[in-house]
Parts: C-alpha cells; structure tokens; sequence
C-alpha cells in the first residue's frame, strides 16, 4: 500500500526517462518580508459578460463545471485573471484533499524567500536538490530538504506555508517513523493553491520570482499535463502532484498562463476508488485546455 507521497504512480508504456535539466538563475540584492503576506482572495463567482469574467472566459468556466460533473472523483479548482481582479472557485474549491508533490512549490518558495533575508545559506548541492524537486517531482531531494531545513520542532515548513497563503494546510500523522509533520503528509484545498501561487507572482523578490517561474516552466516533459493543457503558446509553468493513498488516487496541477502569468490555475482532484492516475491526468488537462486554449 502506498501512502500519499509525490511521485507515487501508476507505471506507464510511453513514459519518457529523460530529465530537464534547469539552470539556476543568479540572486539579486534587496530582501522582501521573509514570508509575504498571502494574496487577498477575490470574489468567488462568475457572472455574465458585464461581470467579473468576460463573455469567453465566463463560457470556458461554464464548460469546465459541465466537463467535471460527468468525470470521476472529487475535483476544486480556482481560477483566476492577475490582469482584472477576477476569480471563480467551484463548490470544492475548499475541499481538504492530500497535496501530494504540489507542496514541493511551498517549499521552494520559502527555502528561496529564507536564503534571501540571510535566514539560511542555500549550497549548489541544496539548489540542484530544489531545481530536481521541481523538474522531476523527486520525492528524495524533498525528503532531503526537508530533514535539514525544517528545524528542530519539524514546524519551520508549515509556518512559512501558512503565511505565504496554504492557510487550510492541515498536516496528518505520519503513521511511521518519519518526524511530524512531514511533506509528504498534508493537506490542503484548491484555494490554498491558488494563494500559494498568487504568492509567488506577487510577493517575491522579482529576481527570486523570475528564477521559480523559470524552473516551473521548465517541468520536466513527464508532467506536461494538468495546467500545461493551456499550450505552448501561453507559455504554462506548473507545478504536479500525483499519490495512491488508502482512499484512492489523488492527482494535482498548480500554475500559471498567458503573457506576463496573467492566468493562474489550481486544481485538485480527488479520485477516491472511483478513478486512476489516468483519470486524474486527463481531467486536470482538460481543465486547462478549456480555460486557456485559444485564449489572449
């Protein structure tokens, strides 16, 4: 039995081998907050043309809402325009539902943020860990990040991922060995994604943003999917979670799309014993298409 980690799945045929290989942009001086305020959620609705979405984007939302309530599984997803203010959440958007990989964003960020406040020294060796963690969704390298920088009490993570906006993350007992909490045992909601990303995009260093958004967008070819639906030509970088837990598959998608990320996209779907990995990759990519396919 698997129990939730990030890189749990099921085997593929066509799976590709082949890594990305991610080069580290250089830091720049001027240190923010050491853990920005979250992003203030707006509104949750979609209304007609004249309202917080426009005639298209009010359209796609209502395709989505259709699309999902024939697929398998529980699935929240926010999506939200940085250009106009504007945010739909569906009815399970606050739904607790395992983070899978998707809490390895959370940690880059906060590792990233504390290195640039002078809180913590990040080694070539710790960054290639972080730039692996991302690109392929390594659970090791999380593992490892994980035991030599969540400080003594193992809180230091979770703290930072509260503040910077995963204000619903609820960690769970690990069942085993492993200290508590542990990354690989938490929970959170779509809307928590949402302002984790939002996060990211407007509340880091501008060099340290550039860097993450770079890395996200260089996702290794393995997790083209989820918000990556939105194409090559909205430039998508994203962030995978996939686990086989007691209850069933979970898989996850965070990200953003459009010139400048003007669109971000969170979504998590809860398959239970209803659906596989497969069912959830096809659900959380077909989201996208249908939100950002084709759209300016």
């Amino acid at each position: 039995m698997r129990y939730p980690r990030g890189a749990s799945r099921a085997p593929r045929s066509t799976r590709l081998a082949v890594g990305a290989c991610v080069l580290a942009a250089g830091l720049v001086a001027g240190a923010p907050a050491a853990h920005p305020a979250p992003a203030a959620a707006a509104p949750i609705r979609v209304q007609g043309c004249t309202g917080a979405f426009d005639c298209d984007m009010s359209s796609r939302i209502n395709a989505v809402n259709a699309y999902l309530s024939g697929r398998p599984g529980v699935t929240g997803y926010v999506v939200r325009d940085r250009n106009t203010g504007a945010v739909y959440s569906n009815s399970n958007a606050n739904t607790l539902i395992w983070t899978a990989s998707t809490i390895k964003l959370a940690i880059a960020e906060d590792l990233i943020n504390r290195e640039r406040v002078g809180a913590i020294v990040i080694t070539p060796q710790d960054r290639g860990l972080m730039e692996h963690m991302l690109a392929t969704s390594n659970d090791n390298a999380a593992d490892i990040l994980w035991a030599k920088f969540s400080g003594p009490d193992h809180q230091a993570f979770n703290r930072a991922f509260r503040a910077n906006g995963m204000t619903n993350l609820t960690p769970r007992p690990t069942g085993g060995a492993r200290p508590f909490p542990d990354w690989g045992f938490q929970q959170c909601t779509a809307a928590d994604l949402d302002r984790l990303m939002s996060n990211v995009l407007d509340h880091m260093n501008p060099a340290d943003r550039d860097y993450l958004t770079g890395l996200l967008r260089n996702a290794d070819v393995d997790q083209h999917w989820g918000v990556w639906g939105a194409g090559a030509a909205m430039r998508p970088g994203l962030k995978n979670g996939w686990s086989q837990e007691r209850s069933g598959w979970v898989v996850n998608s965070v990200g953003f799309a459009g010139p400048g990320e003007r669109y971000t996209l969170a979504i998590m779907n809860n398959l239970g014993h209803s659906g596989g990995y497969e069912d959830g990759e096809q659900t959380t990519t077909h989201v996208a298409q249908l939100l950002f396919q084709g759209r300016a």
